[in-house]
């Protein structure tokens, strides 16, 4: 499975994966225009998405959604999501769909999608498990206050695409209001550098993944902290860097 990060940050997030022909986004959160022009960038016409899946209907991430109606691309979000979506053209709109509470698994074609529930302030917000004909397995998780055990058990792949939002020393040591600081640090806002390194911790198994730490707080975190935070973690199981797993910190 191909991985392109389109777009990463608190200006909007994008993620298109590829397998063989088809290609899906997770979340369209910058201009349509920017979408297009980055997709081809990475040697994907923006008529081969077939798919979008949203995480969540905050506008960093449902800004660029005009793309589905200009390619007629279908577009996926939970029941809940829906209703902050708006303009999307209806024979477009299906639903990420539960049974017996849980979420069902979407296949298309040889690409199986697996949604698991996250913690944010939005209506029903998740992450995705995008797992390929031939086995391969991407994990995409934006914004989260948490990752809790229900998750984890989702989110096994070997290419993990996750927000290091923020470091929390730096959030209270910023200008934000104390109301804005509580909702980040909350159960109900963004991971940590440190809670995204302890989840790490418990996915990565050293043969080989690849991390990308996204969605990175261009006020209250660093890359560089980002990254040192995960590798000190999973230094501490005995994995290293460029041996037993890669790492990228993307923050465009």
């Amino acid at each position: 499975m191909k991985v392109d990060i389109i777009a990463s940050g608190s200006g909007g997030n994008c993620i298109a994966l590829t397998y063989e022909s088809r290609t899906i986004l997770i979340d369209a959160g910058v201009a349509k225009t920017k979408i297009a022009k980055r997709l081809l960038e990475c040697g994907i016409r923006p008529d081969q998405v077939t798919d979008i899946f949203i995480t969540h209907a905050h506008g960093d991430h449902i800004k660029g959604l005009p793309l589905a109606n200009q390619y007629r691309i279908d577009v996926w979000a939970t029941d809940g999501e829906w209703k902050g979506i708006s303009g999307v053209d209806d024979e477009l709109r299906w639903v990420v769909e539960t049974k017996f509470g849980e979420y069902e698994v979407i296949e298309l074609n040889g690409i199986f999608i697996y949604p698991f529930k996250t913690h944010h302030d939005a209506y029903e917000p998740v992450g995705y498990t995008v797992e390929a004909y031939d086995g391969s397995r991407a994990c995409v998780v934006f914004d989260t206050g948490k990752v809790d055990e229900e998750m984890l058990a989702l989110m096994e792949a070997q290419v993990y695409i996750i927000e290091a939002n923020h470091d929390p020393d730096m959030v209270e040591a910023s200008n934000y209001p104390i109301s804005v600081q509580s909702r980040i640090l909350s159960d109900l806002g963004h991971l940590s550098n440190q809670q995204t390194a302890e989840a790490l911790q418990k996915l990565i198994r050293g043969k080989g993944e690849r991390i990308y730490l996204t969605h990175l707080s261009s006020n209250n975190n660093s890359p560089i902290l980002a990254e040192m935070t995960v590798k000190a973690a999973l230094r501490q199981k005995g994995f290293i860097a460029g041996t037993h797993y890669e790492i990228e910190v993307v923050s465009k």
